[in-house]
């Protein structure tokens, strides 16, 4: 199978929130199976229906975690020296040519994204133009709201 990029941050994330899930959420659903098979009666209890429902849910998201983690490709872009080149886990500063303003966005996982967070996936087409860049690069991007010309302002690796 194909490793998956995946910042530090992202994975130290995953690791945590399956902590949480095994440690905190299974053991509580556990017991709450547990005290709605006391009410008697399964078929029509729904506090027990409600916590199996949970319980497959939470289930669930730790095989996936576990998946991604174990699929994952960590990249410690600190450890990397900075050439000035746009690689995953850079932190890119963007002039945009045609509204005139400034803009920052890490380049990171699938998984970690969050555009309100300025966190942009490796596969979005604004990353995609941008890896391989440096400082003074001009970048057009087609998105759906037509081409954006960009230049690459700065380049960091934090």
């Amino acid at each position: 199978m194909t490793k998956i990029p995946m910042t530090t941050r992202g994975a130290e994330l995953l690791r945590a929130e399956l902590k949480q899930l095994k440690t905190e959420d299974r053991p509580r659903i556990i017991q709450a199976i547990a005290e709605a098979r006391e009410h008697g009666d399964l078929k029509e209890n729904a506090e027990y229906h409600a916590a199996r429902e949970q319980q497959g849910f939470c289930e669930g998201r730790i095989q996936e975690i576990e998946a991604k983690l174990a699929n994952a490709q960590i990249i410690d872009v600190t450890k990397v020296p900075n050439q000035g080149k746009v690689i995953f886990g850079a932190t890119v500063t963007l002039y945009n040519v045609g509204d005139d303003k400034e803009v920052s966005y890490r380049i990171v996982g699938d998984d970690e994204a969050n555009i309100k967070q300025n966190l942009i996936s490796v596969n979005s087409p604004i990353a995609r133009a941008l890896i391989g860049k440096e400082v003074d690069d001009a970048v057009s991007v087609t998105t759906p709201g037509g081409v954006v010309e960009y230049e690459v302002v700065n380049v960091e690796y934090v």
